[in-house]
């Protein structure tokens, strides 16, 4: 086996054992970047030299009995992440020179917590979209076929854990920005429950909604990175104060009792064969003595509007600051989708039309709410497809400026709600594409995702598939 390969907990095995040291994988993962990265842009900025001293530091620290719970493994962090000493640009030419002084809170607990830092993924610029084709540095491209996108906005890190650039990677969600780009990569996507993850440091888009969470090769391994993110941050007032669970512990646990709720409205419009590997891996989870029970929601569809007018009006706030004053470069150079965002958050805000969208819009948000703890009176969790349909051609978010709210249609209700929610990969289309499968829970359920995910994981194999590169 490659060493690239390895998953966390794979890696984090061997290296217990001295099998294996972290400059080994960090060398490995580097020479995966060196032969992948230009025909895949997942990655900005390599951190080559930087990698390999800090994977030597963590070899030595091993040597003296340090055991720090992600010791020695290489990720790649997303571009709106701060990192010291760093260039973190958004995926924008507005932050192209910027270098911050500090590390976000997630950076900063990843690496006291004894990361290897690769580098930093592209991403649609400022998040804004689901395909990376806003990136101002290019597109990224999906592994399993270079000719279709990896999703977004976390798709450089989807794709660079998928191509295994990486053993695990950080992403962030606003609507679906973590799980649609692990659906169409093939890999694990956890979105957290909002505020469960700190926020601090992270270059805002939509701050009611921005919530950061592992992408990895496994669920066992979004486990651990989890438990190593989760908590409050007093540099943070929307982080939660609740304790930090085990995450680990819990997969193990029966499902027997379980129950599972299933809406229609979640199928409706969706790809056959996205329907078909979904419709499976549900039936899976039956043999594997969990309860099926039909629910009924609100359609999805009324959460892009809801989304759309929430996050446009965040956005045009969170962008102000960058007027190329304190820092960065002017705002001549927003690109089109920035500039279509800013103005139509600033519209909704304006005086004579706040009562009418955006005040309106969090009524429907709470309704949406509600819609789902109704729900969960009845189930533990709500299955269906995390994205309509399996990855699509680079160029479709061309001319299509809801692209990113249809391709997430199917997430945005979740994420409006601050629930958590994980993609796992359960299949494959005809053209060989990944297809992922949405579980979403109530609010701090992320326990309970891990055990039910982590049981499908277990009884199938879709997770072990490779990307021929």
């Amino acid at each position: 086996m490659d060493l690239y390969s390895l998953s966390i907990t794979e890696s984090l095995e061997k290296l217990k054992q001295k099998k294996l040291s972290s400059v080994e994988l960090t060398t490995a993962c580097l020479n995966r970047i060196k032969k992948t990265n230009k025909a895949l842009n997942a990655l900005i900025t390599v951190t080559d030299e930087a990698a390999l001293d800090a994977a030597k530091h963590a070899d030595l620290l091993r040597a003296q009995g340090e055991n720090l719970p992600l010791l020695g493994i290489p990720m790649v962090i997303k571009d709106n992440f701060c990192t010291k000493g760093v260039r973190t640009t958004a995926s924008s030419k507005v932050l192209d020179n910027f270098i911050p002084p500090y590390n976000a809170t997630v950076t900063e607990r990843l690496l006291q917590a004894g990361i290897v830092m690769l580098g930093k993924a592209n991403m649609d610029a400022w998040a804004h979209g689901s395909s990376t084709e806003t990136s101002d540095y290019g597109p990224s491209k999906n592994p399993w076929n270079k000719g279709y996108l990896p999703g977004g906005s976390s798709g450089g890190t989807a794709a660079s854990v998928a191509a295994d650039q990486a053993i695990g990677g950080i992403g962030s969600e606003t609507a679906g920005s973590i799980r649609q780009p692990a659906s169409w990569c093939g890999i694990v996507g956890l979105k957290p429950t909002y505020g469960r993850v700190s926020r601090y440091g992270v270059i805002a888009m939509g701050s009611s909604l921005d919530s950061p969470g592992p992408m990895t090769k496994t669920v066992s391994d979004s486990a651990l990175v989890l438990q190593v993110l989760a908590g409050k941050d007093p540099l943070d007032a929307t982080s939660l104060p609740h304790e930090v669970p085990n995450y680990s512990q819990s997969r193990e646990n029966p499902l027997a009792g379980v129950k599972i709720g299933i809406s229609d409205d979640y199928f409706e419009g969706v790809d056959k064969e996205v329907v078909s590997a979904v419709t499976a891996a549900i039936k899976e989870y039956e043999k594997l003595g969990a309860t099926i029970k039909k629910i009924k929601l609100f359609q999805p569809k009324y959460a892009i509007a809801v989304y759309t007018i929430l996050q446009r009006s965040e956005v045009s706030s969170n962008l102000a600051r960058y007027d190329g004053i304190r820092y960065g470069y002017g705002r001549d150079r927003f690109g089109d989708e920035a500039k279509r965002r800013i103005m139509l958050g600033t519209f909704t805000l304006s005086a004579g039309y706040y009562d009418a969208y955006y005040k309106k819009a969090l009524q429907v948000r709470t309704l949406i709410i509600d819609d789902f703890k109704r729900a969960f009176q009845d189930v533990d969790v709500i299955m269906g497809p995390t994205s309509p349909s399996t990855a699509l051609p680079l160029g479709s978010s061309k001319n299509h400026p809801m692209f990113g709210e249809m391709a997430d249609v199917l997430v945005e209700p979740s994420s409006i709600a601050g629930l958590p929610g994980i993609n796992i990969p359960c299949g494959f289309s005809k053209n060989n594409l990944p297809i992922g499968l949405q579980i979403i829970g109530p609010k701090l359920s992320e326990q309970k995702l891990i055990n039910i995910a982590y049981k499908f994981e277990k009884a199938t194999d879709y997770h072990t598939k490779k990307p021929s590169l």
